[in-house]
C-alpha cells in the first residue's frame, strides 16, 4: 500500500516538473509558492508548526504566527518547483539571481587548502549553498537523509549528486566513515544542523531541550578544524543572498557539551534573520 502510495507521489512530481520545465524559472517559482500555500496545510499539522514558532519566538501574536506559516509554505513550495532549474543554477544561466556575501572567505579556504564544517540549516532554497562551495572550487562532502519514497529520492540523488555536491555521504555508521576518509584527504563537509535527530545529546535550542548531532563537534575534536556559519536568504522571491560568515575556532578543551551548544545558538540567530524561510514544520523537539 505503502509503495503503491509513493508510485503516484513520484508521477505527480514528474508531471508538475514537466509542467515547471516549460512554464520557465520565475513563474514556476511563483506558482509553487502559491500551491503550497494551499495544499501544505492539508499534509501537515498547522498545531505542530505553531507550536514550534511559539516556542521559539514567544512574543509573537497569532496574526505574526500566521504570516510566519504562510511564507513557510510559500518559499516550501518555490523549492520544489526550482528543482526543475538546479541544472540552471549549476551551468551559470541565474547566476544573476544569487549573490554572495563573504566570497574572500571561501576563496581563502580554497587556497590553503584546509578542511572546515559548513554549517548552516534548512533555510531558503537551502540546495543553493552547497552548489556555490562546490562551484568555488572547494573539496566537499555533504551529508544528507534518504527520502522515504524509494522512487523520488532516486531522482533526488542523482541531482544532488550531478549538480549540487558530488560527494553525496548517506547518513549512518557507513556514511561517518566515508566522511572521516574524505576529511583525511582534505575534504570540508557541509551539515545541516537543525533536524531531529535520532541518536545526539541533549542540547538547549530556543529555549527548550532538543536532541542534537553530535557530528560537528566529534568533527572538530578529531580534526582540530574551523566552523564555517553560512546562510541564505531568498530576496523578492526568485533571488537569493548567501552569507558566509568567519571560520570559528574551539580550543582542544571545549567539549562536545559545549561545542554543539554553541552551534545551537548561531543557528537560532540564522532562523530569527527571515523566520519565514526555515522549514518549521519539523518536530525539533519531540
Amino acid at each position: 500500500m505503502k509503495q503503491t502510495k509513493y508510485f503516484f507521489q513520484f508521477l505527480l512530481v514528474i508531471i508538475f516538473f514537466s509542467l515547471f520545465k516549460i512554464l520557465g524559472y520565475k513563474l514556476s517559482s511563483t506558482i509553487g509558492g502559491k500551491l503550497f500555500e494551499v495544499l501544505g496545510p492539508l499534509f501537515r499539522s498547522k498545531k505542530i508548526i505553531h507550536s514550534n514558532i511559539i516556542n521559539a519566538i514567544p512574543d509573537l501574536n497569532i496574526k505574526d504566527v500566521n504570516k510566519i506559516t504562510k511564507l513557510m509554505w510559500n518559499n516550501y513550495g518555490r523549492i520544489f518547483a526550482e528543482y526543475m532549474f538546479i541544472k540552471d543554477f549549476r551551468k551559470g544561466n541565474l547566476n544573476e539571481n544569487i549573490k554572495i556575501e563573504g566570497q574572500e572567505i571561501l576563496d581563502n579556504i580554497k587556497d590553503n587548502n584546509k578542511p572546515v564544517i559548513f554549517i548552516s540549516g534548512h533555510f531558503s532554497n537551502f540546495e543553493l549553498m552547497a552548489m556555490h562551495l562546490e562551484k568555488s572550487g572547494i573539496n566537499l562532502s555533504a551529508i544528507y537523509r534518504p527520502l522515504n519514497n524509494i522512487f523520488l529520492n532516486k531522482i533526488m540523488e542523482r541531482i544532488r549528486k550531478k549538480y549540487i555536491c558530488k560527494n553525496q555521504i548517506k547518513k549512518g555508521i557507513g556514511g561517518m566513515k566515508k566522511l572521516i576518509s574524505l576529511k583525511k584527504n582534505n575534504y570540508s563537509t557541509a551539515l545541516m544542523i537543525d533536524q531531529r535527530v535520532s541518536e545526539g545529546i541533549s542540547s538547549k535550542f530556543f529555549n527548550k531541550e532538543a536532541l542534537t548531532t553530535t557530528i560537528p563537534a566529534q568533527l572538530i575534536k578529531k580534526f582540530n578544524i574551523s566552523v564555517v556559519p553560512i546562510f541564505i536568504e531568498r530576496v523578492q522571491d526568485i533571488n537569493f543572498k548567501i552569507t558566509v560568515n568567519k571560520p570559528i575556532n574551539f580550543t582542544k578543551e571545549t567539549s562536545i557539551k559545549d561545542i554543539t551548544d554553541e552551534l545551537n545558538k548561531i543557528l537560532e540567530k540564522m532562523v530569527l534573520l527571515n523566520p519565514g524561510q526555515w522549514i518549521w514544520s519539523h518536530n525539533r523537539w519531540k
